[in-house]
C-alpha cells in the first residue's frame, strides 16, 4: 500500500466490460471508470486507517462495514473525476462493483 501503486489487468477490464455489456463498444469508457475508481483508492486519505482497522480482530458486520466504506469511498472519488460520463453507465458499473460487499454486509447484519 506504501508504494501507491495502481495495477490495471487489462485482458481482466476487457472481460468484465464483456461481460457487463455484450461487447467492447464502450472499452474505453469503462476502462476510464476503472482507472478513476483505483485512483480514487490510491487518493484516499481514509484508506491507510480502514485497512489498518481489517487487521484488527473484528466482527463479520464490522469488517464488511469497513470494506465497503473503502470501496464506496474509491467510487465517491471517481464519480468526482468524471463529471462528464454518462451518469447511468457509471451508476451500472458502481452498482455492480458495490453489490458483493452490500450483499455481504446485509447477511452479516440479518
Amino acid at each position: 500500500m506504501s508504494t501507491h501503486t495502481i495495477y490495471l489487468y487489462i485482458e481482466e477490464i476487457i472481460r468484465q466490460c464483456r461481460l457487463m455489456f455484450g461487447s467492447t463498444g464502450r472499452l474505453m469508457e469503462y476502462f476510464a471508470v476503472i482507472m478513476a475508481h483505483e485512483l480514487g483508492h490510491s487518493a484516499d486519505e481514509e484508506l491507510e486507517q480502514l485497512a489498518d482497522r481489517l487487521d484488527e480482530p473484528l466482527t463479520a458486520c464490522e469488517r464488511a462495514e469497513i470494506q465497503l466504506r473503502i470501496e464506496e469511498n474509491a467510487w465517491s472519488y471517481a464519480a468526482a473525476l468524471l463529471p462528464d460520463i454518462d451518469s447511468a453507465f457509471m451508476q451500472r458499473i458502481t452498482d455492480e462493483s458495490l453489490s458483493a460487499y452490500r450483499r455481504r454486509l446485509d447477511s452479516d447484519i440479518a
